[in-house]
Formats: C-alpha cells, structure tokens, sequence
C-alpha cells in the first residue's frame, strides 16, 4: 500500500489526514506533506494517523521535524486517531512523552481550539 495525505482548513487549524504506510519510500512525501505547517508563526495543526497502517523511523523522523518546527514557531502540533499498532511504534521510540496525542480529530479540534 502506498501513502496518501489531505489538507484541510478545520476550525482555524490545519488538518493533515493521512494514509497507507509511512517507510523510507514515502517519507519524502509526508514530509512535503507538512514542511509548511508551521510557516506561520503561532499556526495549529493536527496530523490524524486513523488510516495509517505502519510507521517505520523514517516517519518519527519526519513527525520530529514538524514538533521541532511548531515549537520554533510558537505553535502547537497535536496528533490523533493512532491506531494500536502505530501507538506503540509512538509509545517505544519516546516521542508520546514530547508529542501529544488524542484518540480523534474532534478531541484534537477541540484541544486546538481552547
């Protein structure tokens, strides 16, 4: 399965929705997916994984990235809809204790917006 991403504007916050598997061969794409996220200074978004079937380091990687550029920029990232299986992959590596997450987009909507 490949991956696939659509961004949307939802409630004043960026919307990332995501799909498929995120390796080294897609990891390119993800990370062209969200490079602009935190362009703008103070700017929200959420990056959901409901429809994400694996995620190798190439993608950590990526979701690093991002965490480090909404902190340069003021920002917040959240993300959400982490099925089991991607949770742990989060859990094991660490990056829950420094990325949060919430079980779906409309908690995560919420939070964004409070």
């Amino acid at each position: 399965m490949s991956f696939e991403h659509h961004s949307s504007d939802e409630q004043g916050a960026r919307l990332v929705q995501l799909k498929g598997r995120i390796d080294s061969a897609t990891a390119g794409a993800f990370e062209l997916a969200v490079q602009d996220l935190f362009a703008t200074p103070g700017a929200r978004a959420l990056l959901d994984f409901a429809t994400v079937d694996y995620i190798s380091s190439a993608g950590l990687r990526v979701v690093l990235m991002a965490a480090k550029r909404a902190k340069q920029a003021q920002g917040r990232l959240l993300l959400c809809g982490l099925p089991q299986h991607v949770r742990e992959v989060f859990e094991i590596s660490g990056f829950l204790k420094i990325i949060d997450s919430v079980a779906d987009r409309a908690e995560g909507l919420r939070q964004l917006n409070a």
